[in-house]
């Protein structure tokens, strides 16, 4: 029997990827294909990237896909990593115009967390969970009791006079050639302010970065349980399919 299938994009500060989801068992169906993000990372650029992935796959159905901000009802309300230009952009409705079927915009770190709790790290957890996306910045899904939070930006909470993001991301890790004893000092500082303004009862790390995770994540000292996405980076497409799907509105 043919699965049930669903397509996801996930729009990033550096990179945009998108694939068939089995939606059954939460996976890609096939190979991804991943498109540098456009420099400046205008909407309309971004979309025609989103265009030309969609139309590779021959998809015509309803989609997912993220967006690396807080939205709301489909309109961007933060660009911390992407052109200013999508403040206030009706996301749903732009692409929508583009694309053959409807498409339903949600936060990139939402999007993750749906498909850990669904699917993998998170699945069967109750309590607060929190997960984290390492990457162009520090994305965040909060859960309390299976229930999602929408638009949470914790990596923006202020660590030593800093957004948490500027020094403890990956591209941080990556500008400034720190090794994994070193970046995982600074990620350990900032998941202690965050802890104790949240009280995790589980804490999943996701982005690529989560792909190593035997290097950094046994060095923090976190009072909360550590573990790395079991989704890895295909946890943003496999949520924004599965939000689509179900028609969530965050």
């Amino acid at each position: 029997m043919a699965a049930v299938q669903g397509f996801g994009v996930d729009i990033g500060g550096s990179g945009i990827k998108g694939c068939l989801v089995d939606l059954e068992e939460g996976a890609l169906i096939g190979e991804r294909i991943r498109v540098e993000t456009p420099q400046p990372s205008v909407p309309a650029a971004v979309y025609d990237v989103v265009v030309g992935i969609v139309g590779s796959f021959g998809w015509t159905g309803r989609i997912g896909v993220t967006y690396p901000g807080v939205m709301k009802r489909g309109v961007a309300h933060t660009a911390a990593n992407m052109d200013k230009g999508w403040i206030g952009t009706d996301v749903d409705a732009g692409l929508s115009a583009l694309v053959p079927g409807t498409v339903e915009t949600l936060n990139d770190a939402d999007a993750a967390g749906l498909a850990e709790m669904r699917y993998g790290a998170g699945r069967g957890k109750d309590g607060v969970v929190l997960l984290l996306t390492f990457g162009t910045g520090i994305g965040s899904a909060l859960f309390v009791d299976g229930h999602l939070v929408p638009n949470t930006e914790f990596g923006h909470i202020q660590v030593d006079g800093h957004d948490g993001e500027k020094r403890a991301s990956a591209a941080a890790k990556d500008r400034e050639e720190l090794s994994y004893p070193h970046w995982a000092k600074r990620v350990d500082r900032y998941l202690d302010v965050l802890e104790a303004s949240v009280w995790p009862d589980l804490i999943i790390v996701g982005g690529g970065v989560s792909k190593k995770a035997h290097k950094w994540v046994p060095l923090l000292s976190t009072r909360t349980p550590v573990v790395p996405a079991e989704l890895q980076n295909d946890a943003g497409i496999v949520g924004a399919a599965l939000a689509a799907a179900e028609h969530r509105e965050p």
